[in-house]
């Protein structure tokens, strides 16, 4: 409509400098400029744009890498060369008291929201969820991420890789879909949604969709080499269309998580590297500290603690076990670091690839003692709570690293790669499992130094740090909800300042394992040993508290409890005020026991119900979210249609390489498969299915009692109202079948049997398939 000429002149003169407002996101439309008359002939019209992100804003890159030890990478001092990561280091600076959580989710919960752990809901694992708001791992909408609050500041946001801060329950194509990646802010993902995956069948989704790789294993497919290929084509299409525009990248490989999967050619390059066990590996690791400075003159190394055994002590059956996992993994560490180094030398490519600023996280935790005393080629099983012999491992050797392995390396090497520090992954008591490798460059803004950074940073400080350097202010809220306090500062003042000192107080908890730091004293309260997860101690009023100064004491060698306690009770009731702030309690130090804990159903789905039905098509369902299978009877029915032994496929795949269940057509044959880690019962008819329509049920009898797990069960495969087979397993699996999902119609991702070739998908015509739970 038109206006007078007092508002004309008032519009005129009106001050549009408030816009954008970066504090109340999403900022809308710029103010419209024109003029509106009843006519477009009278009218003025000018174009209202989306906010665009401050001038000068950097391209961001954050790679953040799994399950590594402050000694593992060559670029501080670990003898596994990483030249792509030393390379970065020469251009940048290192950081040398850099803290994670000790432990995945929640270590990647605190980077994207700039808060602990516990305040955003992700006090430990999805998988380990249990009903109270900091353990359930919902991730609360008060605490937005990084990728939210730089989109709503005209960011391009993407995710790549590992995404483990879903809970499962929602993987599921009933989402919500709220708390994906493509919920939480970020415009595009590829990767996968748990804490690990099948590197040669990874479970995919490219968005919110179920995709498959486009390669088989034998063709040479690996998820590290089709994410970083995903992860520079989007970079490059992106600044070929808008090159003014920044983004943000989240590249998070699964590597260096188990399962340790890479090709022999680059296992081999390791061939006889580490025969001289894992105390040499320490001593010469802590020498190259010394020499390089990544730890200060006087730093002390730590004692073999009584849970790893003297490399002299081993026979030579273990020793050549143990130096061949870890051969293994160096391997795939060396072939993560070429990937990472094609996405480092496509970012130098860019126009504006001074103006990217890479923050390049090794490890979102310590070194990982999963793997149990002997290692495993079934990483899976030991979680459930079983370690495999070294009688059972060796004449699978030959198949280490490959696509019927899920290799994890024993505790002894867990411990070498945390150099100089006590204790691993999932210990958030000590160094060993919290303190991790940084690095970042900034070529327009950062002047390298070969001299660490030394300040005492937490990954709460990341986002902080981010939004300083893209000059973006952390939102008061976000979608029309108040956003909770960070928790971190940013540390920017670092790139310049040597002397920068970084927080002065920070809690760490993961499964009781306890600390607090508060001006450079810190008190640890060690409580479960990662490779028990059948062990629930409890009794935490009975846990030995120890006391270090960090100042004098680098690598927290000193017990200084004794010395000083009065410091240690201080330090033990600041603990309990900072759990009581940043709502820790109710400690849960259960292992497999929580694992196999009910979790809530799929959103919409039928509370209480014992009966499921699918269609065919049913595929990618998450464990926590299909029918449990485990632990009590159930009977599963097929109704479908064949063309008698023309038929094949997959009627149902459940699990996968590390355990789970199958049922399929071979030649029209119907054939059951309980995999119990690598044990495989198997129940066969005698012959192919009629042509038209059959009837195909799996019956289960659990043996143990309500509340056993892992007893033992009595099977049968009746076809057309007749038993065909019987068989009998003295253990069923107890928690988890492992890292892939629930499937009618197909085997897709990793195969329950490598009897077929994935996704074997049934050829004839499902009607539907039923499971009755007793």
């Amino acid at each position: 409509m038109g206006t007078n000429s007092a508002e004309e002149s008032a519009d005129s003169n009106r001050d549009h400098s408030s816009w954008p407002d970066r504090g109340q996101l999403p900022i809308p439309l710029s103010p419209f400029e024109g003029e509106i008359e009843k006519t477009y002939k009278d009218s003025k019209a000018v174009w209202q744009h989306p906010p665009s992100a401050p001038n000068g804003a950097p391209n961001i890159v954050v790679i953040l890498l799994d399950d590594v030890g402050f000694g593992n990478t060559s670029t501080f001092g670990g003898l596994i060369p990483t030249p792509n990561f030393d390379q970065l280091a020469s251009e940048g600076l290192r950081y040398n008291r850099f803290h994670t959580t000790a432990i995945c989710g929640p270590s990647r919960a605190a980077l994207l929201t700039g808060r602990n752990h516990h305040e955003c809901g992700n006090g430990f694992l999805m998988e380990w969820a249990t009903g109270f708001p900091n353990y359930s791992t919902m991730l609360p909408k008060e605490t937005a991420t990084v990728g939210a609050i730089l989109k709503g500041n005209g960011y391009n946001t993407w995710w790549f890789g590992k995404n483990h801060n879903t809970p499962d329950w929602e993987t599921t194509v009933a989402g919500p879909f709220d708390r994906w990646p493509t919920g939480m802010g970020f415009e595009y993902f590829y990767g996968f949604n748990a804490g690990e995956t099948h590197q040669y069948y990874p479970v995919i989704f490219e968005n919110t969709v179920a995709v498959e790789p486009d390669k088989t294993p034998d063709e040479g497919y690996h998820f590290m080499t089709d994410m970083t290929d995903k992860a520079i084509a989007r970079m490059k299409f992106a600044k070929s269309v808008a090159p003014d525009k920044p983004f943000f990248m989240y590249f998070a490989p699964g590597a260096m998580h188990a399962p340790h999967h890479v090709t022999q050619e680059w296992r081999e390059k390791f061939k006889g590297k580490f025969d001289m066990g894992w105390e040499k590996y320490r001593e010469q690791v802590f020498q190259n500290q010394l020499e390089m400075g990544i730890v200060p003159k006087g730093t002390k190394l730590t004692p073999r603690p009584d849970w790893v055994p003297a490399w002299g002590s081993l026979s030579d059956d273990q020793k050549t076990l143990y130096t061949a996992l870890f051969e293994n993994f160096a391997g795939y560490f060396a072939f993560t670091d070429h990937e990472i180094g094609r996405l480092l030398s496509a970012i130098k490519e860019l126009p504006d690839a001074d103006n990217t600023m890479v923050i390049y996280i090794a490890g979102d935790n310590g070194a990982s003692a999963e793997g149990g005393p002997d290692g495993t080629l079934n990483e899976i099983k030991g979680l459930n709570g079983i370690n495999t012999s070294i009688e059972e491992i060796l004449p699978n050797l030959d198949k280490l690293g490959g696509p019927e392995t899920e290799p994890h390396y024993p505790v002894g090497w867990a411990w070498a790669g945390n150099t100089p520090f006590q204790w691993c992954k999932q210990v958030a008591s000590h160094l060993g499992g919290t303190r991790n490798p940084m690095v970042i460059s900034w070529p327009a803004r950062i002047k390298p130094d070969s001299q660490p950074r030394d300040a005492f940073l937490h990954l709460v400080d990341v986002l902080p740090t981010i939004l300083e350097a893209a000059e973006v202010p952390m939102p008061e809220s976000v979608d029309g909800i108040k956003q909770k306090p960070l928790a971190g500062k940013s540390f920017l003042a670092s790139f310049d300042d040597p002397d920068f000192q970084g927080r002065v107080e920070q809690y760490f908890e993961i499964f009781s394992n306890r600390s607090i730091y508060e001006d450079g004293w810190k008190a640890n309260a060690q409580h479960t040993r990662p490779w028990r997860q059948d062990l629930a101690p409890g009794n935490w009023d009975k846990d030995r508290w120890e006391l270090y100064n960090l100042d004098d004491d680098f690598s927290e060698a000193i017990d200084l409890a004794a010395k000083y306690p009065d410091k240690l009770e201080e330090l033990k009731a600041r603990f309990d005020q900072a759990a009581e702030a940043h709502n820790v309690y109710p400690f849960d130090d259960r292992g497999t026991g929580r694992l196999g804990t009910p979790k809530p159903p799929v959103p919409g789905s039928k509370p209480g119900s014992t009966t499921y039905t699918y269609f065919s098509g049913a595929r990618r369902i998450a464990e926590v979210a299909a029918p449990s299978m485990k632990n009590s009877s159930w009977t599963f029915t097929a109704n479908v249609t064949t063309d008698g032994e023309k038929t094949e496929g997959v009627i149902l795949g459940y699990g996968g390489v590390a355990a789970g269940l199958t049922l399929y057509l071979e030649a029209g044959v119907p054939v059951f498969d309980y995999n119990y880690f690598e044990d495989h019962t198997i129940l066969k008819a005698d012959k192919p299915l009629p042509v038209g329509a059959s009837t195909i049920v799996v019956k289960f009898d659990y043996q143990g009692a309500k509340g056993e797990l892992g007893k033992g069960a009595n099977l049968q495969l009746i076809v057309d109202g007749k038993t065909v087979a019987t068989g009998t397993m003295k253990a069923t699996v107890g928690g988890r079948f492992g890292i892939d999902t629930f499937g009618v119609g197909e085997d897709s991702g990793q195969p329950v049997t490598h009897a077929y070739q994935p996704p074997f998908p049934f050829t004839g015509q499902i009607e539907k398939v039923t499971v009755d739970m007793k």
